[in-house]
């Protein structure tokens, strides 16, 4: 059956439903889920998602999404498809951007406004502990007291959400449900028959493309489906030869097969953690 709506895991579905101005309804409504009282939302600002480190020879990075609100509190919102080695770390080092980016020069007493860092995975990045679909994560003391709230890490395992319509209790509880089976629904469901969904498939609905936008989704659906199932089955290799090994191995797969489609240098290096220079030499 061919498809009525997108799928929001690729990077066309993912920044039309929450990247483009006409949507920053959908962003802030999705995001108030997540974030405590204090810190909700009424207004946002899109920001540059491509952020230069201060040299040549650092690391930039590209967010799928990096926005500010009214009050100046900075979000950068990652859809991860697959995994990748050092996510964690990953995941602090994009949050170094926007501290440093609140530096200023001159007489500066080094106040802070909150930082969060949204992931919403396609994947299970911590099988091997006791599994959690949602994480909230800060700075903590020994005794579990929160020392510095300014810094916020949510991570969302969107595999271990397996709840069906009849279950379905908050508002937070319908985003989820939207996003994870978006792609399969050919009607809206009743119990998403609200104005924020109801905008939400209008926008998602692939008729509604027009062809320049129906090209770039095609594209960024094969290259979806193809990360996926090339790290997918490097894990797998990986139970057999070794875990690094496969991982390894599985992410130049992926870097080789980009580099096929011409797929831009610069995605493929965040997309796969490599280096100019690796991915020149696969």
């Amino acid at each position: 059956m061919v498809a009525r709506y997108f799928n929001p895991y690729t990077d066309f579905g993912f920044k039309k439903l929450f990247g483009e101005e006409g949507s920053k309804d959908l962003l802030i409504d999705f995001l108030n889920q997540l974030l405590p009282i204090h810190h909700q939302i009424q207004q946002l600002t899109f920001k540059n998602s491509e952020n230069l480190a201060d040299t040549v020879t650092e690391r930039r990075a590209i967010f799928d999404i990096y926005c500010e609100s009214k009050t100046g509190d900075k979000f950068i919102v990652e859809m991860q498809k697959a995994k990748i080695k050092y996510f964690k770390d990953r995941a602090l080092f994009y949050s170094t951007f926007p501290i440093r980016e609140q530096s200023e020069k001159g007489d500066w007493n080094f106040y802070l406004l909150p930082i969060y860092f949204i992931a919403i995975l396609d994947f299970e990045y911590d099988e091997n502990t006791t599994s959690k679909f949602r994480r909230d994560v800060c700075l903590k003391d020994q005794d579990g007291d929160i020392f510095f709230d300014k810094l916020n890490f949510k991570f969302l395992q969107m595999p271990l959400f397996n709840k069906q319509e009849n279950e379905l209790v908050t508002h937070f509880d319908k985003w989820l449900y939207f996003l994870k089976n978006l792609e399969s629904f050919n009607h809206i469901p009743a119990i998403l028959n609200e104005p924020i969904f109801q905008k939400g498939f209008e926008i998602a609905e692939i008729s509604h493309l027009n062809l320049e936008q129906y090209e770039q989704y095609k594209k960024s659906l094969v290259q979806y489906l193809e990360v996926k199932n090339v790290f997918d089955a490097a894990f797998e290799e990986g139970e057999k030869v070794g875990i690094e090994k496969g991982i390894e191995k599985g992410i130049e797969k992926v870097a080789k097969a980009l580099k096929e489609q011409n797929v831009a240098m610069e995605i493929i290096a965040e997309s796969t953690g490599l280096s100019y220079e690796t991915i020149n030499r696969i």
